[in-house]
């Protein structure tokens, strides 16, 4: 219980029951702020996303919990079949679908077989339909234009606010806007996040944000994983396996060294939108090899020191706009704000010329000073840290200054209080403390004596009793209510005046809250870049190229970016699949010779070059790329009830028979192997003959097997188009012989491995090993042996013709 007081005695000895003295209620620690800096609340994110399809286009917009923005996609068309939307669902993964209770058949079809996907991963999303009047053009863009957003500020005129919102929102989108205008109804229906509030509170609103798709290289969830781009595992320490997965040995993993938990962010998202916009691509080269130069090592340093005050700001300015704002937000804005001055200072310092220096120079304004020069002349961090809660600095307020003064000179006063209150008591009474309780006021204190046992003892004349506490009881006195009185509820005044000085500060970071948002935009644009020249520069990694016209990819002595740091030895690879011819590659070789490795390298280099990343080779030309494909590792599904040979059809190389075009890469790892050996060379020699079919436009395809047949009963047809590697030409065996034998397995059964593989493929028959059938010989030989001298030849029942017959018979068979 908070309170002050003092406490005077009947004799004036020593310390003790008897003496005058002041109390207060101990202190609350004050914590470290760097903790309180660190100190960042993780909520689940949620997506939810609003879509129409009209007459072959699609317009759609989702709300992202974890950031409180809208992120729109101009109308853009779409295939009947909807891949468009199944390419965004499958990139957001959102927890639920708003679309029209009236809708085109085929929405209506891919809605129903969305909903009826049980085994969708992590959970299939809820789909929602409302009333299509919820989706009318005009009270769409009514609902857009009368928002409350916190980033337009309360200055702007209603003309401005349409003109503001139109520098933004593509009004002549029509699909988009109608999709806007139900996500709007459909989160003021649902009150995301704001469920428990006051209905007057709406969902927050930090920004609008349009996202597209175009110019995206189309990669699966099964080639993410084949090329251990992301991988999660559990979490090794017992502590924190509740906090769910970490990541492995991924390529994620060894590039990812953001200092922001935002700049991770971006650079997953950046995995999961390799793209083929050549200009994005050079704007992010650029970065990283300026921060390469060896002179620009200090500068990137620096610039990674600053970006790690880089923290959560649209959670802070959540909490904000609900008015939950904690203590530790202001410390942690602060800091955020002050580096991101910093970031604008240094940035103002190096070339220009680069694209994303020049916006950090020029994107964080004064609007920044203006914040942090505000947080710091009124924000007592200490103090706050101390009463965990809001305090301002001396000079603020002078009303409020007066008020802690007068609380801070409260217990001497209330010493001399208690002393006048303790001359009028019982003598028997030893002492007494005059306290302050916020919301109750001034009270007399005084210790229950051994005669107090009922409560009418409690009752004493002129004082109003109120509450036993602790051995204590607590009395209104003349004194106590002319304090009350005088003094008035001072912790409460104070703390009254200090949240509306809050809530002012508030308003004013709300406002300015565009800038925020962009700094976070550009920071972690910077973490990123920095993160990926930091990785290039410790494994020797060189910038690619591009070309428009070149169709494929140029490696010139590329390496597997992960299997380089594991292996003690790596031999590098070149690879060229450009223009019409070689565009079928078959690689044959020994087993344990590295062509699952080759075709990793391959599609990893590709990707890394496609996400803007520098690469593990000499040089690097990358052509136009719309996709990547693979079939390199089958996992059994017992959920799914699909066999390897199934998910290899089905969710593999049907994908990339289906979808692969001129521009596609495709790799394939021993296809076929999942069903017996004719069929799966039947099918292998189908799908490549497939391709070649389509001559010119046939994808980039790589295709590595131990099936030796397909080349030596030659399955495939010869022309140009077909070239065999690693070098090039064809292997005549696997040399599984040696591979076993270096797996360990004992070297009699490797020698009759390969003494059975050499009979099979000249035609002979195999014939049991001699040893092995000696060995058998002898043993029915002992057993029968045993067998007849347990006989007792004097017995009278025994019957030699029976044991010949049951006995000798059949095992001399067996013998001979």
């Amino acid at each position: 219980m908070a309170s002050v007081g003092a406490t005077p005695g009947r004799t004036p000895q020593g310390p003790g029951p008897g003496e005058a003295s002041a109390s207060f209620p101990s202190p609350a620690p004050v914590p470290d702020p760097r903790e309180a800096e660190e100190e960042e609340e993780e909520e689940p994110a949620e997506i939810h996303l609003c879509v129409l399809w009209n007459s072959g286009y699609l317009g759609l917009a989702y709300y992202d919990t974890s950031d409180s923005t809208i992120y729109f996609m101009p109308d853009a068309p779409d295939h009947e079949s909807l891949r468009l939307l199944q390419r965004v669902l499958d990139e957001i993964d959102p927890q639920s679908v708003v679309t029209s209770a009236k809708q085109d058949e085929n929405m209506t079809r891919f809605l129903g077989k969305l909903a009826s996907q049980e085994h969708r991963e992590p959970k299939r999303p809820e789909i929602i339909y409302l009333p299509s009047v919820d989706f009318g053009l005009e009270i769409s863009k009514q609902r857009l234009l009368s928002g409350n957003y916190s980033f337009i500020p309360d200055s702007m005129t209603a003309t401005e606010k349409i003109l503001f919102l139109s520098s933004i929102i593509p009004f002549d989108c029509l699909l988009t806007v109608r999709a806007l205008g139900g996500l709007l109804k459909f989160m003021g229906r649902r009150r995301i996040g704001v469920e428990l509030e006051d209905y007057n509170v709406s969902v927050p609103i930090l920004g609008f944000k349009k996202f597209v798709l175009t110019h995206l290289v189309s990669i699966d969830q099964d080639t993410y994983s084949v090329l251990q781009i992301f991988k999660s595992e559990p979490h090794p320490s017992v502590y924190k396996v509740a906090s769910g997965l970490k990541e492995g040995l991924s390529l994620f993993g060894i590039l990812n060294r953001c200092r922001c938990k935002w700049g991770e962010k971006l650079l997953r998202l950046w995995f999961t939108r390799p793209t083929q916009d050549l200009g994005e691509l050079n704007s992010r080269l650029d970065v990283i090899q300026f921060f390469l130069l060896p002179q620009n090592l200090d500068m990137a340093q620096m610039l990674h020191r600053l970006l790690g005050h880089i923290k959560n700001v649209p959670l802070i300015l959540k909490r904000m706009k609900l008015s939950h704002t904690k203590v530790s937000d202001w410390q942690v804005l602060y800091k955020t704000v002050y580096s991101a001055l910093g970031l604008r200072g240094a940035c103002r310092s190096l070339p220009q010329s680069i694209q994303l220096f020049r916006d950090i120079a020029q994107e964080f304004s004064d609007d920044l000073h203006h914040i942090a020069s505000l947080i710091g002349k009124v924000v007592d961090f200490e103090g706050s840290l101390a009463e965990n809660r809001f305090t301002v600095l001396p000079n603020i307020d002078p009303e409020i200054d007066e008020k802690k003064r007068r609380l801070t000179g409260l217990p001497s006063f209330l010493t001399e209080v208690a002393r006048k209150e303790l001359e009028n008591l019982d003598p028997r009474i030893p002492s007494c403390s005059v306290i302050y309780i916020p919301l109750i006021g001034f009270l007399l204190c005084i210790p229950r004596l051994p005669s107090m046992v009922e409560t009418n003892d409690f009752e004493i004349e002129g004082l109003d009793f109120m509450f036993l506490s602790e051995e204590k009881l607590h009395y209104r006195s003349a004194r106590t209510k002319e304090l009350d009185a005088l003094l008035g509820d001072l912790h409460c005044d104070i703390r009254d005046q200090e949240t509306l000085l809050m809530y002012q500060l508030q308003c004013q970071v709300l406002a300015r809250a565009a800038v925020l948002t962009r700094v976070l935009d550009l920071a972690s644009r910077l973490d990123v870049l920095l993160a990926l020249a930091s990785a290039a520069r410790d494994y020797g990694y060189s910038r690619p190229h591009y070309s428009a016209r070149l169709l494929g990819v140029r490696i010139q002595n590329g390496r597997h970016p992960l299997m380089e740091l594991c292996a003690r030895t790596f031999v590098p690879n070149s690879t060229e699949c450009g223009g019409y011819k070689g565009r079928v590659k078959v690689i044959t070789g020994p087993n344990s010779s590295g062509k699952s490795i080759y075709l990793k390298q391959v599609g990893l280099i590709t990707f890394m070059a496609l996400v803007g990343s520098f690469v593990p080779a000499e040089e690097a030309e990358i052509g136009a790329v719309d996709a990547i494909f693979t079939r390199i590792h089958s996992c059994e599904s017992i959920s799914l009830g699909l066999s390897t040979f199934m998910i290899d059809l089905n969710q593999q190389v049907a994908k990339a028979v289906n979808n692969a075009t001129e521009r596609s890469l495709v790799l394939i790892d021993e296809f076929g192997k999942g069903t017996n050996t004719v069929d799966g060379l039947a099918l292998l020699a189908a799908v490549i003959r497939h391709w070649l079919a389509l001559g010119p436009t046939c994808p980039h395809i790589f295709v590595a097997t131990n099936f030796l047949s397909l080349i030596q009963l030659q399955l495939l047809p010869q022309g140009p188009l077909v070239q065999y590697l690693v070098c090039e030409g064809v292997a005549n065996a696997s040399h599984a012989s040696h591979t076993a034998a270096q797996a360990g397995l004992p070297e009699k059964l490797v020698a009759r491995g390969k003494e059975v593989s050499d009979l099979i493929c000249s035609g002979k028959p195999i014939k049991p090993v001699k040893e092995l059938l000696k060995e058998k010989q002898m043993e029915n030989c002992q057993t029968l042996v045993n067998k007849f001298l347990k006989l007792d030849l004097e017995d009278p029942n025994l019957d030699l013709d029976i044991f010949m017959s049951q006995e000798v018979l059949p095992a001399a068979t067996t013998i001979l």
